[in-house]
């Protein structure tokens, strides 16, 4: 029987993006918001079509590694698909063995492990800053700025400050109202660059600030300074501090195994005071649920790995990278990239997003598109992340690309 009643629409009425590029490269773009069909190494398949993947953040190629794919099933025989706990409640031995294998690696005073970067961020920054000042680095990623902005709800003051005006920092910490936070990128998510951390950790603890650092992007790929290391990322992997040589004075380093641990987990590398109180003052530690089994079993794996292979992974990805980064300067091009890690932003100037894409798509290389508002307007341009996973021939065929993208778009180049 037919329904009389006339039915109105019921969907549901939406505010207009503030970011309408970003909106159409959504809707519309074959790299934006894809759906990956399968996987063959650094190669992917999008429909019927195959390219080799300058995306992924898997620096280490950990997520291809057959002994690290082992270690899931005796995990999860033993303590199941998932904790059915919050942290508070109670942690499987698998974290805490994480959490003491990670506080070696680190030469940290302690480290506590939770999900995600994101869910750190939201949790912690509010939590060391309510009543006083957070600051934000210009550069910053966004998740850091978002965690500031939650801030002010509880009080905090926001403040920007550029890495690079250390006397800027130091007059606005000596005005700031207690306690201080200074948020910032370990290795930049867009240019590959990393701060002046010692000098930035030295003015913090001058002004009894805590320096907070998020080295999304440095750890596992840059580590502590050896005699005979493999390459100029340095040994073992371990952070962005311990390649500068910077201590925990008045640090707290935020670091992330979803990429070059390929894995769901992430931690702070901190005091064991502050690790105490954020067990009753952080969200994720008292509701989230907690990482999946798989995720703690391949970390643990990831470690092993790790020690013993993997310097030598870190020399073939420097080399793979190394040999990106003489194309784009033998061709002049504009990148941001001085330190040699394996995030290669190139901007595009005049030429339109979409159409770059596109060019890149059509000749079977997948990268990250970089559309305002995720870079300022005069950075927009694609971000090219090279791992130990992708071939010599991979690399080859990048370069090819490069050189005709740069021909046909008329790319920013360098001064003479």
């Amino acid at each position: 029987m037919t329904d009389p009643t006339p039915r109105k629409d019921t969907a549901m009425a939406l505010p207009s993006t503030r970011w309408p590029d970003l909106a159409e490269l959504q809707r519309t773009h074959p790299m934006c918001d894809a759906v990956i069909d399968e996987i063959d190494g650094r190669r992917i398949r999008i429909g019927d079509d195959w390219l080799i993947d300058f995306a992924s953040c898997n620096y280490l190629g950990f997520d291809l590694e057959p002994e690290i794919q082992a270690a899931i099933a005796p995990a999860v025989r033993r303590w199941g698909t998932h904790p059915s706990w919050s942290r508070l409640l109670g942690s499987p031995r698998l974290y805490v063995d994480v959490e003491d294998r990670l506080t070696e690696l680190l030469h940290a005073p302690d480290v506590l492990a939770l999900p995600t970067i994101t869910l750190i961020h939201d949790a912690v920054v509010p939590a060391l800053a309510a009543g006083g000042t957070v600051f934000v680095e210009a550069r910053g990623h966004r998740s850091l700025y978002d965690a500031a902005k939650a801030a002010t709800t509880t009080g905090a003051t926001l403040q920007r400050f550029r890495a690079e005006d250390l006397d800027g920092l130091r007059t606005a910490l000596a005005r700031a109202a207690a306690p201080r936070l200074v948020c910032l990128d370990g290795v930049n998510s867009m240019t590959g660059n990393l701060p002046d951390l010692a000098d930035i950790a030295a003015v913090c603890a001058r002004y009894d600030a805590t320096c907070y650092v998020d080295d999304a992007h440095g750890f596992g790929v840059i580590g502590e300074r050896q005699p005979g290391e493999t390459s100029p990322y340095g040994m073992r992997g371990n952070s962005v501090l311990r390649h500068l040589d910077v201590g925990y004075d008045h640090v707290i380093l935020v670091g992330g195994c979803s990429k070059a641990y390929s894995s769901l987990l992430a931690f702070l590398a901190l005091p064991t005071p502050v690790k105490e109180h954020l067990k009753i003052a952080a969200a994720p530690y008292l509701y989230s649920g907690p990482s999946p089994t798989a995720s703690l079993a391949t970390v643990l794996a990831g470690l092993d790995v790790n020690e013993r292979r993997g310097d030598a992974l870190r020399a073939d990805l420097y080399r793979r990278t190394a040999r990106v980064l003489d194309t784009v300067r033998t061709l002049g091009l504009v990148t941001p990239n001085r330190s040699g890690l394996p995030v290669i932003e190139l901007p595009i100037g005049a030429a339109g997003i979409a159409e770059v894409g596109q060019f890149l798509y059509d000749r079977g290389i997948y990268v990250t598109l970089a559309p305002y508002p995720l870079v300022p307007r005069d950075e927009v341009g694609v971000r090219i992340q090279v791992t130990a996973a992708n071939t010599d021939a991979e690399i080859d065929t990048l370069n090819a690309v490069l050189i005709e993208l740069a021909d046909r778009f008329k790319l920013p180049r360098e001064q003479a």
